[in-house]
Formats: structure tokens, sequence, C-alpha cells
């Protein structure tokens, strides 16, 4: 399983779990690859992000995939600063990918862009300035 991407310590797991194996073996096996460096949740933490930023997911969207993959709290907000200003740059590349570069000109499509850009999982800050045309540099 680990030769072809990363996984979570709590997601090799489960999938040991269901080949069969008993669940005392599988946190012993997971606990040894995590002591040797074979499994590691920093690395699939930094994965996942690039992955995900990659095909234009906000931060909302990748923090909960981290949660339901079993990261921890603290490893997450160690990798991903909701606050970054990059953020910014990406939702607008992001909107103008799905809807070009001219802003929306009335109330419904301005609405249609941010319900999108709320479900790629981006913040109502980050969307707001995204579609604000006074914060365009």
């Amino acid at each position: 399983m680990l030769a072809r991407r990363e996984h979570s310590a709590q997601e090799l797991e489960a999938k040991l779990r269901a080949k069969g194996y008993p669940e005392g073996v599988t946190g012993e096996v997971v606990a040894a690859l995590t002591r040797e460096g074979l499994a590691s949740d920093a690395r699939f933490t930094e994965a996942l992000l690039n992955v995900r930023r990659a095909r234009g997911y906000g931060p909302l969207r990748i923090r909960h995939e981290l949660e339901q993959k079993g990261v921890s709290g603290e490893m997450i907000d160690r990798w991903l600063d909701v606050s970054g200003a990059d953020w910014i740059e990406q939702v607008r590349h992001v909107r103008e990918k799905k809807y070009g570069k001219q802003l929306p000109g009335d109330f419904a499509e301005r609405v249609r862009q941010m319900r999108f850009l709320q479900q790629r999982g981006y913040t109502h800050d980050q969307i707001t300035r995204a579609l604000n045309t006074d914060d365009l540099d």
C-alpha cells in the first residue's frame, strides 16, 4: 500500500483490518512502520495538501479530508495555513478557470460563483476578496 502513495496511520490500520487482520496486529504493524519512518502522518499531510491544492481545493475542504483520514489537528495546523495570502490568488485562479476573467455582473451570477467556491472549500473571506473589484491589483 505504501508503495503507491502515502497513507495516514489511521488509514493504514483501517485498510489492514478490512483485509481481515486482527486489530491488535494492525496497531503493532502501523506503529512499527511509523517508528521505522516508512509511514508518516507528516508526509501524508504534505502530499495530500499539495495534490488537493493543485486540483483547486480550498483550505476548509483539505482540512476536513485530513480530519477524516485521522490526521491530528496539531499536524493539520502545522501544515495548513488558512490565512495565507496565496489562498486568495488560488481562489481567483480557480474562479477564472471556471468562469473567465470577467467578474460577475449581477447578483445571481455572483451567488452562483460564491456557492461553487464554497463547495471547493474556500473561506467566505477568501471568496469575497476574490470577487471584490477594489481588491484586484
